[in-house]
């Protein structure tokens, strides 16, 4: 029997009884889906290949399903005029990278994060191409709280919406009195900085970025660039920086305040804000070099790491790992529900050291994507 791909999502739960992805919303695509409440699970039809489905909170749009709705607790379609091959979303807007390189985007739009324009809307409701990349080819994209960040097939590198703290890495400095000189870029924008540069991974967390080359280096730039993490001769946030410290790296992931790398080899880094032991290094102090996470990953390799606003996720041997931020640390609500759960290890404390989650006997794990306070993954069940 072929392997069945769902979508295992660990959740908190409102008054709607909803989920929240990075704060508002799930985008998903090709795979199923299925929610989570003591191991309660409920997959709609498989998607066919290319279509796009996204749940959860629409109240600026961020579904890409017009304004009918201000939340859905189902997946419902995203119309894309042609086949998607990635998706991203982020604190309330989403993007559709399609199979010839284009880029669609929604939601919300204050800070020109969509890149549509000056002239654009706050708030758009429905996938619009952003039409500024025309004639280039976008592979991958990243999306943080207000900022927007895609890679070209020539490794090129733009960035567009909230400039502050020098998350967008066009050198966006603030003045003495600590007013920005340059706020939002409306249009994408390509990073000086990086030429030459084939970027091949990016990574947007909610005041910083980062990616990784071809050749495995790693830059990051925005807050906490400089005052959390050491880079030795680099002196600015505002730019990118490359951390000399970590080769061979694979991939990145920015969480709130923290950072991870996987290298080729499938060893785990850590660094930044450790606040409810993201990090996941048993403790919750700041770190400002990068750091191996080890424990469980001392014997088995990392194939995919993310993370969310203050706990991580990693794939390792198969099985899902979480650590960090649980959620309410034990103030369960009368009917029993909580704030937390995110960590999928049946209650909502936190974890400071990488914990297996118990998702029973022939199921492997091939995905995992942390929201912001809700972790999701794909699994293959035999």
């Amino acid at each position: 029997m072929e392997p069945c791909p769902l979508l295992f999502c660990l959740r908190s739960r409102n008054a709607q009884g909803y989920s929240l992805w990075r704060c508002s919303h799930s985008v998903l695509d090709r795979c199923q889906m299925c929610t989570s409440k003591s191991s309660r699970i409920i997959p709609p039809p498989l998607a066919e290949s290319g279509r796009v489905y996204a749940t959860g909170l629409n109240n600026f749009g961020q579904l890409g399903i017009s304004d009918e709705k201000s939340f859905s607790i189902e997946p419902v379609e995203v119309r894309i005029p042609k086949e998607a091959m990635h998706i991203s979303a982020g604190y309330n807007h989403s993007c559709v990278i399609t199979a010839d390189g284009e880029l669609y985007m929604w939601g919300v739009n204050s800070s020109g994060q969509l890149g549509l324009g000056k002239k654009s809307a706050k708030a758009v409701h429905l996938p619009t191409k952003v039409d500024s990349l025309d004639g280039i080819v976008i592979k991958r994209a990243a999306l943080g709280s207000d900022h927007s960040i895609a890679v070209a097939d020539g490794g090129e590198v733009f960035s567009w919406g909230d400039g502050r703290s020098g998350r967008l890495g066009h050198g966006h400095e603030s003045t003495f009195l600590g007013f920005l000189k340059s706020t939002s870029e409306h249009t994408p924008r390509l990073i000086k900085e990086l030429e030459g540069i084939k970027v091949k991974h990016v990574a947007a967390g909610m005041l910083h970025s980062a990616c990784v080359d071809e050749n495995g280096a790693v830059y990051i730039f925005g807050e906490r660039a400089t005052n959390r993490v050491s880079f030795g001769e680099a002196n600015k946030a505002t730019t990118p920086s490359m951390i000399s410290t970590l080769l061979g790296c694979e991939e990145v992931a920015c969480g709130g305040y923290h950072t991870c790398v996987l290298t080729k080899g499938g060893d785990l880094y850590s660094w930044g804000s450790n606040e409810n032991g993201c990090l996941g290094n048993g403790s919750t102090s700041v770190s400002h070099l990068p750091e191996r996470v080890e424990g469980p990953f001392s014997k088995s390799p990392v194939s995919k790491v993310s993370c969310g606003w203050k706990h991580t996720a990693a794939i390792s041997g198969g099985a899902i790992f979480t650590w960090g931020w649980g959620g309410s640390h034990g103030t369960f609500s009368v009917d029993g529900h909580s704030s937390g759960g995110q960590l999928g290890h049946g209650s909502d404390v936190d974890y400071v050291k990488p914990t297996k989650i118990e998702l029973g006997e022939n199921v492997k794990a091939v995905q995992v994507s942390c929201g912001f306070n809700h972790t999701g993954a794909i699994l293959e069940y035999k």
